[in-house]
């Protein structure tokens, strides 16, 4: 049986069950969520950095969709490709994830459907992206009974009609409980990352977070999935707009016509809040559900 064993464990999160509970505890949110939520979630968008900068929005994603559907059977978690790039999607198809919480079951049949659809099967191109595991102690937590179908979308070779073809699937299953979560983080701004566009200091990171983020996020919440993976690499407002643009148009499929916007925030914002210490770098996280 392959078992992927974790990556960026104690890195990204907690290397140990007790220091993972003990950062997931810290992460949710204190309350319900508020507002009026799309009733199934189908799916949904959440960041991959470190959970100290970016654990509070997926939890509240997650939180949200235990909030609103109960139990899951299955999530197909579309990342970003930081490692991988060659074209296409790439799934990891039978086997477990291993994390500091244990392990979780790949559905290899709904997997392998999701390979007829236009993926290719190939669990080695998982083994160093942090992108989908990062979620996968949440949804243990949350939800303990759940498979997962982790699944790493390039730009390169990015098929539009591939997310079309996977809604349809997924809306085909309705004795079934299955979302899609696309893993990505927004404008990574600033010298270090060689993107500076608006210059550096205050006024720069602002506009990274409230025209940059904002435009890339606007066109997820208008499900504009045509757009998406075109813009991003035009603007250079998010590292996983492929996985993106394979949810929206999923979520498309399965009837939503617009996203809910969670939350959106910045590594230079958190850096400011938690430890007081201005940054001239920032990468932007956002959290929405459809």
């Amino acid at each position: 049986m392959n078992i992927r064993k974790p990556a960026v464990a104690g890195q990204f999160y907690g290397g140990t069950r007790a220091e993972c509970l003990a950062e997931i505890e810290e992460c949710m949110p204190p309350r319900p969520i508020q507002g009026e939520l799309p009733d199934p979630i189908v799916a949904a968008v959440v960041p991959h950095a470190g959970w100290m900068f970016s654990g509070n929005l997926a939890a509240t994603a997650f939180k949200a969709i235990q909030q609103v559907n109960g139990d899951v059977d299955t999530f197909v978690i579309f990342g970003a490709a930081h490692r991988y790039f060659n074209g296409g999607a790439v799934v990891y198809d039978s086997g477990r994830w291993e994390t500091p919480l244990g392990q979780i079951e790949i559905n290899a049949s709904l997997a392998a459907q999701i390979i007829a659809k236009g993926a290719v099967a190939d669990p080695d191109a998982h083994r160093g992206e942090h992108s989908i595991e990062v979620q996968v102690p949440f949804i243990q937590y949350l939800f303990p009974n759940a498979k997962i179908v982790p699944v790493i979308v390039p730009v390169s070779g990015f098929d539009h009609s591939f997310g079309t073809h996977i809604g349809e699937l997924i809306h085909g299953k309705q004795d079934r409980h299955i979302v899609c979560i696309a893993s990505t983080d927004l404008t990574h701004y600033g010298p270090r990352y060689g993107f500076c566009p608006e210059g550096t200091g205050p006024k720069a990171l602002k506009w990274a977070r409230e025209v940059n983020d904002m435009e890339f996020i606007d066109l997820a919440l208008r499900m504009e999935a045509d757009t998406l993976v075109e813009t991003a690499i035009e603007k250079g407002n998010a590292c996983g707009p492929a996985a993106v643009a394979t949810v929206v148009s999923a979520a498309k499929a399965m009837g939503r016509i617009c996203g809910v916007l969670l939350g959106h925030t910045t590594s230079s914002e958190i850096m400011l809040r938690k430890f007081n210490e201005p940054s001239e770098e920032s990468v932007g996280y956002t959290a929405i559900v459809f």
